[in-house]
């Protein structure tokens, strides 16, 4: 036996036999795979970060208040703004109680005030969570609007948590959208003030104390009244109509009159004429609710006729 083989037979005798390790099977990445994370942070991620090292700390809310001011996040209302609202970054929101609960959503009363300074009364309307809200009229009004991303079209179509969720984003949205373009138009519409979320935030239509402006339906005007309220209703629902809008919705109970003026309300399912197939459906609804509710309460049928008021309208909106 050669020096050679001695030592090799003598490395085998002194080392322990090495097991056999099997190896897991590596799962080879296909071509749609998305590509493995190795803990580096996208370009995105590194400015959101560098954003929030740089946002300055929070400041306590004073005393009694609910939070700062909203004015400088979300979307605001036309310029120029009125002079009786509060726009300093300074003011601070008051919760004060709730106006009106609904199935979509519940109006809310805020104070928002400048320490020791101005203040004024705002209407906070706040759409329902994704697991709460009740939109069950929504696939009507819905026709016609289009949303950017055909993934939040399919979500809300199929009505899944996140097309809910997109619903609810819409609704507030549209409602913004539309009472923007109709208070610069000059319809009897609350100022839009802002919207942050699925909070819209409008003026609030009542007197000083918190009072809220009374719905039509729960007036009981003499003749004279009411025929004047519904030449106030006919021009506002021309003005609608020339902007290409129906209400969608109206009966007496979301029409408020603030000071002898009729103003139009819960405008978030507004059908617009031109693309909503069932447009002029909507429209001719819309004529004989409130027209119907007049006549019960003893108008004139030559004056409020639903047909005749159909016929202006749709006229009106070149859907005839």
């Amino acid at each position: 036996m050669s020096a050679y083989d001695e030592y090799d037979s003598d490395f085998i005798r002194t080392t322990k036999p090495i097991k056999n390790r099997k190896q897991k099977p590596t799962k080879k990445r296909g071509f749609d795979d998305e590509p493995m994370r190795r803990g580096r942070l996208t370009e995105e991620e590194r400015t959101r970060l560098a954003a929030l090292r740089d946002e300055p700390e929070p400041q306590p809310v004073p005393d009694g208040a609910d939070r700062w001011s909203t004015w400088d996040t979300g979307e605001r209302g036309p310029a120029p703004h009125p002079s009786w609202l509060v726009t300093e970054l300074a003011a601070v929101d008051h919760e004060l109680g709730v106006l009106k609960t609904g199935k979509e959503a519940d109006v809310h009363l805020l104070r928002r005030s400048l320490p020791g300074g101005s203040s004024c009364l705002l209407a906070a309307k706040r759409y329902r969570d994704m697991d709460h809200r009740m939109f069950h009229r929504d696939a009507g009004y819905l026709e016609g609007r289009q949303m950017r991303k055909s993934r939040e079209m399919r979500a809300m179509h199929q009505r899944s948590s996140f097309g809910r969720g997109m619903i609810a984003q819409q609704w507030a949205v549209a409602e913004f959208a539309v009472l923007s373009s109709l208070w610069l138009a000059g319809v009897p519409v609350p100022y839009p003030v802002q919207r942050v979320g699925t909070e819209v935030l409008l003026e609030f239509l009542g007197s000083a104390d918190g009072t809220a402006a009374p719905r039509l339906a729960a007036l009981r005007p003499t003749p004279d009244e009411l025929d004047e309220l519904w030449l106030q209703l006919v021009d506002a629902l021309v003005g609608l109509a020339e902007l290409g809008f129906t209400h969608g919705d109206l009966s007496a109970y979301n029409v408020l009159v603030h000071d002898g003026r009729l103003m139009l309300i819960d405008l978030p399912q507004a059908v617009d004429l031109a693309a909503n197939p069932r447009g002029l459906e909507f429209l001719q609804r819309d004529a004989d609710n409130i027209a119907g509710w007049f006549r019960a309460r003893g108008a004139d049928e030559h004056l409020a006729d639903p047909a005749e008021l159909t016929v202006l309208l749709a006229t009106a909106g070149n859907v005839m």
